[in-house]
């Protein structure tokens, strides 16, 4: 790859959009593209490798709409180009309506299932690497359901090897030790924790936080960094986000669903055409080349929604009067102040918003001289415990067999608090503290300098906010199916509003169908009134997405009382209340 498009050390992911070009003719046999045209590459990061010779083919896909006095109209309008949004307009056209517009920010489809171009091979050709989502999670049992990602990735043939996580190498900051065996008294916690999951679950029980629960089960790794390590490696790798900040309830529920329903098997994907070859296949199946309804280069600034349909604004001064929309943003997003929502969320969908959370997952590659690999080559996954938990804590090698051999790279993984510390920090000061950390692992005369680095800055991206969804302790199921349920004619969709898959790719696939079936139901008139029309259906309702307008604790009024150590009121306003200078 040219220098023209590697970030300057200090150059941050988000300063340059990011665009793709048409893919090689080796790609191109698999499916169609969908990307913005080359005169968008001017300070631009180039996503994939340039093929000249089929660059007029794709010139002028996703051309954003010129301003105009009134607005386009549509049956449909689907914002964001992610997994949940290609899927959602594609169960629209399976349903026979092709009225519909996608609207997307960036230069080409994708969402956060995105790559990048890093280093090169021996012949000067740049590797594909994932900035995003990296793994098939959860495959298929023989008599079992199919994760949908795991027949998309046969059809495409996508290059994928299993994810060993037995084969994994542990150091300290003295080097080399060998401490495999807390990682079983991390597994007979959790398998405490499971169990009484179950009895919350089922006996309706108060959540708590995994923190908790593992406590309980008597793990309290806080005050060893060999115990801790282990800790994030189960759980903090796989949520982005620590125990103490998630559930415990359904944390279980959302692992038991992906890795008990379809199957324990992790498989990560290596393809250098690129994991999201698989939306520009299935987007490839009801878009044609240059389809006026992929709007690429599009930045909405405003939703206006109601029960006779919703106006969209863009950036760009354009604007689109739908029957319906689906909205695929980020829980990060919507968290933001990107886009307006007019009128404002009602205070029961703002609640679900603000309370759900979303992680950072940060991938920092680097790629070292292939001819002096220092690490074990027998190895997937190299774990290290440091007395501040989650400094640089894994390491995952993809020069050795079945991965990218030869190549040279390397990343580490942090998770959202260290995520936001590097982001926040220039490239080589986090280079040169993870090298620090390498040294310390293999030997200081082991590591030699990369000759290639980078990272993306994922909760900076305006278009994401982040990696993925978390289910904070104490949101019930009631409260996230007001994150998931529509504000009259305006839908979500994503992994984040799946209650049994969210943080996963599949969550986002059965998601946007959902959605996209339930409102080709709405265009056809063969949709529930309420559900399509009117507002939601509140509490008890029987049709439509319910939502709920009052949470309830479970304390009843009754209980606030002496018997339960509750001697006065909270509300009381006796005493000098507002005295300049007082208060804790």
């Amino acid at each position: 790859m040219s220098s023209a498009f590697h970030p300057a050390p200090n150059e941050k992911l988000q300063d340059k959009p990011m665009i793709s070009l048409p893919i090689s003719s080796a790609a191109a046999s698999d499916c169609k593209c969908f990307r913005a045209s080359s005169e968008t590459l001017h300070n631009a990061r180039c996503i994939f490798v340039v093929n000249s010779t089929s660059m007029s083919q794709w010139s002028s896909v996703g051309t954003p709409l010129a301003p105009r006095t009134t607005c386009r109209k549509t049956k449909v309008a689907v914002l964001g180009a992610g997994t949940a949004g290609i899927t959602a307009a594609q169960a629209l056209s399976k349903s026979s309506v092709s009225d519909f517009v996608i609207i997307e920010y960036n230069s080409e489809i994708g969402g956060r299932c995105r790559h990048t171009e890093f280093g090169k091979d021996p012949d000067g050709n740049p590797y594909t690497v994932e900035l995003g989502a990296n793994w098939i999670q959860g495959t298929v049992t023989e008599g079992g359901p199919e994760n949908p990602i795991w027949t998309l990735a046969k059809k495409y043939k996508i290059q994928n090897t299993f994810s060993n996580l037995s084969l994994i190498d542990t150091f300290t900051q003295q080097g080399h030790k060998d401490y495999s065996s807390k990682q079983e008294d991390f597994k007979g916690a959790y398998a405490v924790v499971e169990l009484d999951s179950g009895v919350i679950l089922n006996e309706n029980l108060q959540d708590r936080s995994f923190r908790a629960g593992l406590s309980l089960a008597d793990y309290k790794p806080a005050r060893d960094p060999e115990a801790a390590a282990w800790e994030w490696y189960e759980m903090d790798f796989e949520y982005a986000q620590t125990p103490d900040v998630s559930s415990q309830e359904f944390t279980i529920a959302n692992y038991n669903s992906t890795y008990y329903g379809f199957s324990e098997v992790n498989n990560f994907v290596h393809d250098q055409r690129g994991y999201n070859v698989f939306l520009h296949g299935e987007a490839a199946t009801f878009l044609k080349p240059n389809d006026s309804r992929l709007l690429l280069n599009t930045i909405v600034s405003e939703v206006k929604w109601g029960k006779s349909g919703v106006t969209i604004d863009n950036a760009d001064g354009t604007c689109i009067e739908a029957d319906y929309a689906i909205c695929t943003f980020s829980v990060g997003v919507l968290q933001s102040d990107e886009v307006k929502f007019t009128p404002s969320s009602p205070r029961w969908k703002q609640v679900a918003i603000e309370t759900f959370q979303m992680g950072i997952y940060t991938k920092i590659f680097f790629q070292f001289p292939p001819d002096k690999i220092f690490w074990d080559q027998t190895m997937q996954y190299l774990l290290y415990a440091h007395p501040k938990r989650g400094y640089y804590p894994i390491f995952q090698p993809l020069d050795i067999p079945d991965f990218l051999p030869g190549s040279g790279i390397f990343f580490a993984t942090v998770i959202t608090d260290q995520s936001r510390v590097v982001e926040e920090q220039s490239d080589e000061l986090t280079k040169y503290q993870i090298l620090d950390v390498l040294r310390e692992m293999f030997g200081a005369d082991k590591v030699p300098e990369p000759i290639d680095f980078m990272y993306p800055r994922w909760g900076k991206i305006p278009w994401a906010y982040g990696s993925y969804s978390n289910w904070p302790p104490g949101l019930t199921l009631e409260g996230h199916q007001n994150l998931r349920a529509n504000t009259e004619r305006l839908w979500f969709a994503g992994e984040a509003t799946s209650q049994e898959y969210y943080g996963y790719l599949h969550g986002a696939y059965f998601e946007g169908k959902r959605a996209g079936e339930k409102i080709a139901a709405c265009v056809q008139g063969k949709g529930d009134k309420d559900e399509c029309c009117a507002d939601t259906m509140e509490h008890g309702g029987e049709k439509g997405q319910k939502h709920y307008e009052v949470l309830k604790g479970i304390t009843t009024e009754e209980e606030y009382g002496a018997v339960n150590g509750w001697y006065v009121t909270s509300f009381q306003t006796v005493g000098d209340v507002g005295l300049e200078g007082g208060g804790g």
